[in-house]
C-alpha cells in the first residue's frame, strides 16, 4: 500500500466486512414480488422468488470471474460461486468499501487447490487503507460521479463500434448482391431468398465456381520433414486476418487435420465461430501449404470463374451467415453447418473484373472502417486504464477529494 494520509489507518478486510455466500434473509424483510435477479460469477442472469441480501449490495466473483465486483441498488438473490457483503456484516460505508475493494487484487487470490475460486480466507486477510467515515463518504461520491462519466463515454464508444460493424457488414452485402453500380438493370434471379440481382449476373451453386475440401494427395511429394504452417482455431481471426507464427513437420499434422494451400478459402463450421464470421483467404503459409483445426471448410475458386477474395466476401457476408445457421445440426455448443449446406449454396456470380473491382473496393472501405473501429477501441481502453488509476488514486489517498463538488 505505501504510505497512506494522515489521519488514515489499515486494516483488514475481515475487521470492515465479511464475505457471505449462502445465507438467507430473514423472513419479515424478504421481497416477495417474485421477481428478484439472480446474480452469479458472471453478473445478472435470472430471476429468482426471494432474494437472500439486501440492497444495496456488494457482489464479489468467486468462481469463473473471481473477484469481478458488482454493485447492485435493489435486494438479489445470490447464488453460490459469489460472495455479497451487505449492512449487515459490513462495519464501514458500504459504497466506499466497494470502491477501495478494486484495489485488493482480489482477482488473483484463487486459492482453493480444487475447483479455482476465490478464497475468503486470503480476501479477508487483505489490507486496505481506511479514511475517516466522513472522508470515506466523500471519496465514494466522488468515484461514483466521476467513473459514471467514463463509463458514459465507454458507452458512447461501444454504440460508435456497432454502428461501425453495421456499416461494414451493410457495405459487404450490398456489394456482392447488388453490385457497386446502384444504377444498373436488375432481373429476377428465380430464388425467393435472393431476390433481384444485375442483369448481366448469374446464379449459380458454389459446388460450380470452386472446388471443396481439396485432397491432401497433393502434398505427396513433400518430405515428411519439412515444416508447413499449422493453424487451430484461434490462429484464424474474425476480421479475416491470420497469427502465422505455428509451424509443424508435415508428417505431425498430414492426418487428423484439415489441408490447405495458398489461395484458398476458409470458413469456420462450429458455432459460435461461423456465426462470427471466422474464416481467411489463406496466404503466407509456409512454402504455400498448411494444416488446422478440423472444423473449417476450405473453398478453392475455379479458375476465370472465381476469385478467393470475392468467395471471401461472399462468407462473411450476413445473409451467406443467417442462412447457415438454420442449416446447423448438432446440440449447444457443437452445432456445426454441413459441408452439403457451403456446397449448394447459391450465390450472385459477376464477372471475374467486376469480382476484382468489388474486392479491390471493399478492401479500402473495409479498412477504413476497421481502423475508426480500432480507434473506438483505443479510446475504450485508454478510458477503463484512467477509470482504474482514478480508482486506486482516491482510494489510497493520493489525491484529496474532500472539498470535492459535484458539477454538471
Amino acid at each position: 500500500l505505501g504510505e497512506v494520509p494522515e489521519g488514515w489507518g489499515v486494516s483488514a478486510i475481515k475487521r470492515l466486512a465479511t464475505f457471505i455466500y449462502g445465507d438467507a434473509l430473514p423472513i419479515e424483510v424478504r421481497n416477495t414480488d417474485g421477481n428478484v435477479p439472480v446474480f452469479g460469477s458472471n453478473g445478472s442472469f435470472g430471476i429468482h422468488d426471494q432474494p437472500n441480501t439486501r440492497a444495496p449490495v456488494i457482489l464479489i466473483g468467486r468462481k469463473g470471474s473471481c473477484g469481478a465486483l458488482n454493485w447492485s441498488n435493489v435486494p438479489v438473490f445470490a447464488i453460490d460461486t459469489v460472495y455479497f457483503v451487505d449492512d449487515r456484516t459490513c462495519s464501514a460505508n458500504l459504497h466506499w468499501f466497494f470502491w477501495s475493494l478494486h484495489i485488493a487484487n482480489l482477482e488473483a487470490a484463487s486459492q482453493d487447490t480444487g475447483v479455482p475460486g476465490l478464497s475468503r480466507e486470503f480476501a479477508h486477510s487483505t489490507m486496505l487503507p481506511v479514511p475517516p467515515e466522513e472522508e470515506q463518504q466523500a471519496i465514494a461520491s466522488f468515484l461514483d460521479a466521476e467513473t459514471s462519466r467514463m463509463d458514459t463515454l465507454i458507452t458512447e464508444y461501444k454504440t460508435l463500434i456497432d454502428l461501425l460493424k453495421e456499416k461494414r457488414q451493410a457495405l459487404i452485402s450490398q456489394a456482392v448482391t447488388k453490385g457497386l453500380n446502384p444504377d444498373v438493370p436488375m432481373k429476377d434471379s428465380g430464388v425467393e431468398w435472393l431476390g433481384d440481382v444485375p442483369e448481366h449476373w448469374s446464379v449459380r451453386r458454389l459446388r460450380f465456381i470452386a472446388n471443396l475440401n481439396p485432397s491432401k494427395s497433393e502434398c505427396s511429394n513433400i518430405g515428411e520433414d519439412e515444416e508447413v504452417s499449422f493453424l487451430p482455431m484461434e490462429a484464424i481471426g474474425d476480421d479475416g486476418s491470420l497469427n502465422l507464427e505455428h509451424v509443424k513437420p508435415i508428417n505431425e499434422v498430414n492426418s487428423g487435420y484439415t489441408y490447405f494451400r495458398n489461395g484458398d478459402v476458409t470458413i469456420a463450421k462450429i458455432t459460435p465461430c461461423f456465426e462470427n464470421g471466422k474464416g481467411a483467404v489463406m496466404s503466407g503459409l509456409k512454402g504455400h501449404i498448411g494444416f488446422g483445426t478440423t472444423e473449417l471448410i476450405v473453398v478453392r475458386p475455379e479458375q476465370n470463374i472465381s476469385i478467393s477474395e470475392y468467395i471471401h466476401l461472399i462468407f462473411v457476408s450476413a445473409y451467406f451467415r443467417k442462412l447457415g445457421e438454420s442449416w446447423m445440426y448438432g446440440a449447444g455448443g457443437q452445432k456445426r453447418v454441413p459441408d452439403e449446406f457451403v456446397r449448394n449454396f447459391k450465390i450472385r456470380v459477376p464477372p471475374i473484373d467486376e469480382q476484382r473491382t468489388i474486392a479491390a473496393f471493399l478492401d479500402t472501405e473495409i479498412a477504413r472502417i476497421d481502423a475508426l473501429v480500432q480507434d473506438a477501441g483505443n479510446g475504450i481502453n485508454l478510458l477503463r486504464e484512467r477509470r482504474m488509476t482514478l480508482i486506486s488514486d482516491a482510494v489510497t489517498g493520493k489525491i484529496d477529494v474532500r472539498d470535492w463538488k459535484k458539477t454538471m
